[in-house]
């Protein structure tokens, strides 16, 4: 079982805010999976990272995707794709907290209602835009990640399934 344990402090060096809640992970592993590639962005620290992929894209930022060698048969037909969903593991994240508080918003947000890259499985997804693909390296528009984190997947971005014109995250709608 895990316990819960609530920030007593708003100490930068603790790594977690005020009001934010982590809890014990477990001991061990359920699944494996294998890292595909890594991606190469221009951003080193968290700072200086677009807080999402709407101002990764925006800031047109062209980013690489050096895919292992070992997989670039599994490329061909990429390069006919406008745009890919990429799966990346942000490796630099806390695991724990299960109540967050976004600079942003002040107030605590529980985790699975959050984008943020903290969570028990910090799996991210980006939509990019596909520039060029060079052997099996592609050049994409739109990630929000640092410089070396580990890539899970592409898929194509299938603007007739992926895109839901009518979704709707109901308390991001009071955002100040």
């Amino acid at each position: 079982m895990t316990s819960d344990t609530t920030s007593q402090s708003n100490d930068p060096a603790s790594g977690i805010r005020d009001g934010e809640v982590a809890v014990a992970l477990p001991d061990h592993f359920d699944a494996q999976l294998y890292f595909i590639g890594r991606i190469r962005t221009p951003w080193k620290t968290r700072s200086e990272c677009p807080k999402n992929a709407r101002q990764a894209r925006e800031s047109g930022t062209v980013c690489t995707i050096e895919v292992d060698p070992r997989w670039q048969q599994a490329l061909p037909g990429v390069e006919t794709c406008s745009h890919l969903i990429v799966l990346y593991w942000m490796d630099r994240a806390r695991r724990d907290l299960v109540v967050q508080v976004p600079a942003q918003y002040g107030s605590g947000k529980p985790t699975f209602s959050l984008r943020s890259p903290v969570r028990p499985n910090p799996i991210a997804l980006s939509v990019v835009e596909l520039r060029k693909v060079e052997g099996s390296t592609l050049h994409v528009v739109g990630l929000d990640c640092l410089d070396g984190t580990p890539l899970v997947d592409i898929k194509p971005y299938f603007s007739s399934t992926d895109s839901i014109a009518d979704a709707r995250v109901g308390w991001h709608a009071d955002r100040r």
